[in-house]
């Protein structure tokens, strides 16, 4: 299952996972362009141009997209996360020939009508209203914007339907020719599939393909920023959460561990402690969301409105405890977990284009999987003390909430909880 990455002479990086015991393969198109390469007229623009690939080329119209691929099988869909846009199939390995037209045809020669634009319009207006009606969607919009307030990583990946609503064909064609180009694309093939024929297939359709503009990000500042929202519900939604390192940082195996161990998993101490010693919650979790120059390590929990701050004070405490004292089982427990998704993730073909295409993206090469597991297996109790320590320490929390009146901690009283 190696992984394997060559470059065509225009720039355009094509890399492949071969797993022999595979049946099917995982194709797709990545863009190093997401949210947080927008101008700040364009919110929600790469997810509408997302949305809009799929709207027809100058061969096919949408139906004829759609009916192409399901005609043999096969299954299509894209996302828009802040920092890449992705277009993706799986299909049978006899199709391949089809899945590599169609998505070379809709990522370069989209039409964008304005039929469509309208149309669309209305769909992802309507998105984001279910998004705003969703409190544990909105909770995270909330939550990104106290952390980084008016910055392009604050802004949710929607947009607003003021954005939305002004978006005209010119406006998408300017994204796409901005950031849709040779060196800004990455094609990553697994499955059943051979290096030099994928290189061979996509040379063919993708050789020509010019250059455009290469992101350039500006790192946000930390705000820790609070934004609370007050809806007549059942429950109070909060996520809060500290500044971490960004994706590409050397020790960001002992955070995966520390998230693992603190609230990974129905051992985690805030499952346990929170959900299971005191019923405060139902749904109790913790993760790192880590970009290419920063990122965050934060907590969601959903729970009534009188036993909001018993919960937060359960939670900030655990995490300093952390940084003092923890089982060498607890972090053997954790190191385990990570070590089983790695391997149980290689067992899927879009999963392990998903992995490949991240790495590469970040690190510019692939991630050896051996190498990977040592750096998990190298992970012991003085590094995830070490990690949560450098987290709580002279950091401030952000905050956010969805629910009913209450009179939650400040994040003053937070953080000092967690200095104490």
């Amino acid at each position: 299952m190696k992984a394997q990455l060559s470059h065509l002479p225009n720039g355009l990086r094509v890399a492949t996972r071969e797993m022999p015991h595979a049946t099917t393969v995982s194709i797709g198109i990545w863009v190093n362009a997401g949210a947080r390469d927008e101008a700040p007229h364009e919110q929600g623009i790469a997810h509408m141009l997302e949305h809009m690939a799929f709207k027809g080329t100058e061969r096919r119209d949408a139906q004829t997209i759609a009916t192409e691929v399901e005609n043999v099988g096969g299954f299509m869909n894209a996302h828009t996360s802040r920092e890449e846009t992705a277009y993706y199939l799986r299909l049978l390995p006899e199709h391949l020939d089809l899945g590599i037209d169609i998505l070379t045809d809709i990522v370069t020669q989209s039409t964008l009508p304005d039929v469509e634009i309208e149309r669309e319009r209305g769909v992802i207006i309507q998105e984001i209203g279910q998004s705003l009606d969703t409190p544990d969607d909105l909770v995270f919009d909330l939550f990104a914007s106290a952390c980084y307030d008016t910055h392009n990583l604050g802004r949710p990946i929607l947009g607003t339907v003021d954005s939305v609503s002004r978006f005209q064909r010119a406006d998408l064609n300017g994204f796409m020719h901005r950031f849709y180009g040779a060196e800004q694309m990455l094609v990553v093939a697994s499955g059943a599939v051979q290096h030099d024929d994928i290189v061979r297939r996509i040379d063919a359709c993708l050789g020509n393909l010019a250059n455009a503009q290469t992101a350039s990000r500006t790192p946000p500042c930390w705000t820790a920023g609070r934004q609370i929202i007050e809806r007549d519900l059942e429950q109070s939604h909060i996520v809060f959460g500290l500044p971490a390192k960004a994706a590409t940082a050397p020790d960001r195996f002992a955070l995966m561990a520390l998230s693992t161990l603190y609230g990974g998993g129905m051992s985690s101490r805030l499952f346990q402690q929170v959900r299971e010693q005191r019923g405060l919650c139902y749904s109790i979790f913790s993760f790192a969301a880590l970009y290419s120059d920063s990122g965050c390590f934060s907590v969601y929990a959903g729970t009534s409105a009188h036993q909001a701050n018993e919960m937060l004070s359960v939670a900030v405490d655990e995490l300093a405890n952390i940084a003092h004292a923890m089982t060498s089982d607890e972090v053997a427990r954790a190191k385990a977990q990570l070590r089983a998704g790695l391997l149980m993730s290689r067992e899927s073909v879009s999963n392990c284009g998903d992995a490949l295409a991240r790495q590469i993206m970040l690190f510019g090469a692939p991630q050896d999987d051996a190498a990977l597991l040592a750096a998990i297996d190298e992970v012991d109790e003085n590094a995830v003390r070490d990690m949560a320590a450098q987290l709580i320490t002279n950091n401030s929390p952000s905050l956010a909430c969805v629910g009913p009146p209450t009179a939650l901690m400040d994040n003053a009283d937070l953080a000092a909880r967690l200095s104490a």
